[in-house]
Parts: structure tokens; C-alpha cells; sequence
């Protein structure tokens, strides 16, 4: 099995291409700094910065939505490959490719601006949190839970 889980934050902005011909697809490329759990024989590099690339739709989300210092969750394969580079050197490269990739924070919390979205012709306020641990849910937003 080729399963890869990740979460860490953009290090820069997708670098976005589109292939040839008829039906383009496009391919976002793109690096992420994962965090280490530790520290080992004080290094000091406490990331991994971790190559990926996405394809079609997923490629399109990112070109839109995703940038530099993004913090996001990643799954998907490993893949590698090499080629000659114009030196007639052999190099070869490892990257996830992404199934599925996801915001792991809220605008808010990485800093961005803008607000949260809302609905057209609503406006957005913030929830607070309980004493509880729970969110409080706001007025007027009752009628769209699923259950009552």
C-alpha cells in the first residue's frame, strides 16, 4: 500500500502549468514544510519539506486557493522518477502525489486576509466558544442543522 498523510504549510505559491492539447489539465506543484515531532542531535532543521504535485481539479483548487504559508492537510502517493539533466547527470526525484488536500486552519487563524465565507445574503458571526469546550451556534442558523 502507497498511502501518505501530511499536514504542514505552503512554502511558497503553487507553480501552476497546463498540459497540451484538447482537454488541458492542469499541474500545480508545490512544496510543503512538515513539521517534526523532534528534535534529533540538536538539528536544526525541524521540518521536512516535502514535494508535491496535483493534477486536474485538484491542480485547479490549488492554483485558486492555495498559498504561500497555506497550512494544509495532504494525502495521497508517493511517486518517484528520474531523468538526465542538460549536464547528462542522472537525478532522481520523489513526490506525493495529491488525492485529496484540504485547509487545516481557518483564514483567521493563518492570518490571511478576509473573513470566513457566508452564504449570499447572510453575514457571518463569529461563534463563541462555551465554557463548556463547545461552540455556540449563532442566531438565525438553526433552520440548516440536519437534525433539531
Amino acid at each position: 500500500m502507497n498511502k501518505v498523510i501530511l499536514m504542514g504549510r505552503l512554502t511558497r505559491d503553487p507553480e501552476v502549468r497546463y498540459s497540451q492539447g484538447e482537454n488541458a489539465t492542469a499541474v500545480a506543484r508545490y512544496t510543503l514544510a512538515v513539521d517534526r515531532r523532534f528534535n534529533r542531535n540538536n538539528d536544526e532543521q525541524t521540518a521536512d519539506f516535502i514535494n508535491c504535485v496535483a493534477f486536474g481539479r485538484s491542480g485547479e483548487f490549488a492554483e485558486k486557493y492555495l498559498h504561500k504559508g497555506t497550512k494544509i492537510a495532504v494525502t495521497g502517493r508517493i511517486q518517484t522518477g528520474s531523468y538526465t539533466n542538460k549536464d547528462g547527470v542522472k537525478v532522481y526525484t520523489t513526490d506525493v502525489v495529491v488525492e485529496d488536500q484540504e485547509f487545516a486552519e481557518s483564514k483567521n487563524a493563518s492570518g490571511q486576509a478576509g473573513g470566513d465565507y457566508a452564504p449570499a445574503g447572510r453575514t457571518q458571526s463569529a461563534p463563541v466558544a462555551a465554557g463548556d469546550g463547545f461552540m455556540n451556534i449563532p442566531d438565525g442558523i438553526d433552520e440548516e442543522l440536519p437534525f433539531n
